[in-house]
């Protein structure tokens, strides 16, 4: 995280005793990144955090995939995935459908009503955007408030739940990665501070703003993390004390919420290529998102994208608002994704290049992960491909 925070009561000094009711002593919990040697934050809490009394396994659900084989790129239809109000018991944690995923990073999507059971990643962070609805996220370092266009970001085993807004489906778009999530370097100082060229700051980060205080013994707890093979799997714990025990904490590592309106785009004369839309980074991806905005204001410019092929990346966009004008004729509207893959040249649809002339302004919201390693199809993806979108630029199937 790029700036210092702090929440509930600390001590003056660190790894100190720290009685907080001035008699009985708090135990000290480091969180931290890349063994000691990047960001981390330092949680008191009332019980000792590592006491467990049982642990099972977890089913997790079903993250096999499958090879985007023979090479095609797809239009999946994530809106097919949770129908007739299937929603309302289904929470964002054990809900979750994985549509696309690589060694790298998982992409899930979940239309929850109910709340989740506690839950931590131990593979790394999470960056879920909330597609439309809200929720109440509770985690050892407080409470975030998720909106509609909010990406919450939960760095690697925080504990946390959601719970969703009563009565309404909230539908969230779930990247999961096996590094840690960050706004991309060139964005920031030598010592971490957004700088003037980047499309945001610190102002537009929210953090918690109070801490949740839950009672307990014997509470359970999902946890993901590596397994046999570097495959994921899961495990129940029994904490023997609620984790939501937090007295105060402090540093530069907790969960935040950023909102897609408040990324200032940036643009050109000419078309200006994806990196200008990068939002964050992880290890062998990057996170970009497409946002209402002015476009090239050359005079012979063509404001839809020139042809490209993706030599070294599978690019995957999801559209989740707005009407993208370069994808218009293919069948893809809002809650759909098209998966570009490495080695197949792609760009706008037929007569998109030609409409696209006069242009000054585009009404389009999208996210998009580039990868670098080939992306595999999971079970939800394979469950709502349309089977159509590779022909729809020569305009016949084979």
């Amino acid at each position: 995280m790029a700036h210092y925070r702090s929440l509930g009561t600390i001590p003056p000094k660190r790894h100190t005793q720290f009685r907080y009711d001035g008699e009985t002593l708090a135990y000290e919990e480091l969180m931290g990144e890349e063994g000691f040697s990047s960001d981390s934050s330092l949680l008191y809490h009332r019980h000792i955090p590592s006491a467990v009394t049982d642990s099972s396994v977890w089913e997790v659900p079903d993250a096999a995939t499958v090879p985007n084989h023979p090479l095609k790129p797809r239009h999946l239809k994530l809106h097919e995935l949770f129908k007739d109000g299937a929603w309302q018991d289904t929470d964002v944690v054990t809900g979750r459908r994985l549509v696309l995923g690589n060694g790298d990073v998982r992409i899930s999507y979940v239309v929850a009503g109910r709340t989740s059971p506690l839950y931590r990643n131990g593979l790394g962070d999470e960056c879920v955007y909330v597609e439309s609805g809200s929720a109440r996220v509770e985690t050892v370092f407080g409470v975030l408030n998720a909106r509609a266009g909010d990406y919450v970001v939960i760095p690697r085993a925080t504990t946390h739940r959601w719970i969703p807004k009563a009565g309404t489906p909230l539908r969230a778009y779930c990247i999961e990665a096996n590094s840690h999530i960050a706004p991309p370097k060139r964005y920031l100082s030598r010592y971490g501070q957004l700088l003037e060229h980047a499309p945001y700051c610190e102002r537009d980060l929210h953090g918690p703003t109070e801490l949740v205080t839950a009672t307990g013994s014997d509470v359970e707890v999902l946890v993901k993390h590596r397994g046999p093979g570097g495959q994921v799997v899961g495990t129940r714990f029994l904490q023997a004390e609620h984790p939501f025990d937090v007295i105060g904490w402090d540093g530069c590592l907790y969960p935040y919420t950023f909102n897609i309106a408040d990324f200032e785009p940036i643009t050109g004369r000419v078309h200006q290529p994806p990196p200008i839309h990068q939002v964050f980074e992880g290890d062998n991806f990057v996170i970009c998102n497409f946002v209402p905005r002015k476009v090239d204001y050359h005079p012979l410019s063509i404001p839809v994208p020139y042809y490209h092929s993706n030599v070294d990346s599978d690019e995957v966009m999801f559209y989740c608002g707005g009407d993208y004008e370069a994808r218009k004729g293919s069948g893809i509207g809002q809650g759909s994704i098209s998966l570009h893959p490495g080695g197949h040249s792609h760009g706008p649809q037929p007569g998109a290049y030609e409409r696209s002339i006069g242009a000054d302004f585009f009404d389009e919201l999208a996210v998009m992960v580039d990868t670098f390693r080939p992306m595999e199809l999971g079970e939800g993806g394979q469950a709502c491909d349309d089977g159509t979108y590779a022909w729809t630029w020569a305009g016949r199937r084979p």
